[in-house]
């Protein structure tokens, strides 16, 4: 919890706040190959990337 704090306050003192979209992305991307590594779903995400 101590990073996520930690980058907020990064990005809140140095206005950076057009950084947070991009990170929700790549965190919901992170999610989405983590979960659909073992699934039958898999061959048609990697193909997307």
């Amino acid at each position: 919890m101590s990073f996520i704090a930690e980058l907020w306050m990064f990005l809140r003192v140095r206005k950076k706040y057009w950084l947070l979209p991009i990170m929700a992305m790549m965190v919901l991307l992170g999610g989405l190959l983590v979960l659909a590594e073992g699934s039958a779903v898999a061959p048609f995400i990697y193909t997307i990337f």
